[in-house]
């Protein structure tokens, strides 16, 4: 961590401020997600609440902070999957999933990587072209014969990482301009994880797709990642290109803290205040 005389939370809060100032003053037609006071209630308690942020297209996005702290509600809520309480959101200029052509800009693969268990590697793909017209079944076959899975093989058969690496072929075969991804890593093994983690950085370089990661783990993000976004309390305490973040977070005496070191001020930031 940085050193000095002061407390993480004194040198880092200016510039968290100026950070989230800046994204307020770029929510434009180059962002793939903006919010403003979004929130979504359950009875009494708020899942997500005065959430406001822009997310910048053409980037691998990190979504990261604690347990709770509203991740998956903004996913869901951009998949269009709930719809929200309060506030509005926007994803690529409009509103989730208004219609098949809004459906079919967006991919998207909830935390439990969901696949049907008796269904056939094959049949997913065939369920696929009949579900999206813009599906691309020449993509679709070509990346599950890369990643060596049985096309005769049932879901159910198939280990956590192989189900993970079917619902991410599936989310990219109807060629979305936007990947929503939500912790889609976290009950993988560290060698799964690695493969859908690069993955996923394949196909944002070779098909130009913009990419919405969120998880916990801040390793997996810097593998892949050039924008993170650190929410807390289901606000944005941090936004910005990681190389940014990082070299604007030291003095001229102090080497650069690590995107974890980074992320974790912030958070604890939150706890103490």
């Amino acid at each position: 961590m940085p050193g000095g005389g002061s407390q993480p939370g004194d040198r880092f809060r200016n510039r968290a401020v100026t950070a989230h100032r800046v994204e307020l003053l770029t929510m434009t037609q180059d962002t793939v997600l903006t919010a403003h006071g979004l929130g979504k209630r359950y009875r009494r308690r708020w899942a997500l609440s005065e959430c406001t942020v822009a997310i910048p297209a053409g980037r691998v996005v990190g979504l990261v902070g604690p347990n709770g702290a509203g991740k998956t509600t903004l996913m869901r809520l951009a998949a269009g999957l709930i719809a929200p309480s309060a506030g509005t959101v926007e994803v690529m200029g409009a509103a989730p999933a208004q219609n098949p052509a809004q459906l079919a800009k967006v991919g998207f693969v909830a935390q439990d990587t969901p696949t049907y268990a008796n269904l056939s590697v094959a049949e997913h793909l065939r369920l696929g072209g009949w579900l999206n017209d813009t599906w691309d079944r020449a993509l679709a076959e070509q990346r599950i014969a890369k990643l060596g899975l049985d096309p005769r093989q049932r879901a159910g058969k198939l280990s956590g990482g192989q189900r993970a690496q079917l619902a991410l072929t599936m989310a990219i075969a109807k060629r979305p301009e936007l990947l929503l991804l939500d912790e889609p890593v976290a009950s993988l093994d560290p060698l799964a994880r690695r493969d859908f983690m690069e993955g996923i950085g394949d196909i944002a370089a070779e098909r130009g797709v913009s990419v919405i990661l969120s998880s916990h783990l801040v390793a997996d993000l810097e593998r892949v990642c050039d924008y993170i976004i650190v929410l807390v309390a289901s606000r944005v305490r941090l936004a910005g290109e990681i190389d940014d973040l990082l070299a604007s977070h030291h003095g001229p005496d102090v080497a650069p803290p690590s995107l974890e070191d980074l992320v974790l001020a912030y958070m604890a930031e939150e706890v103490r205040s």
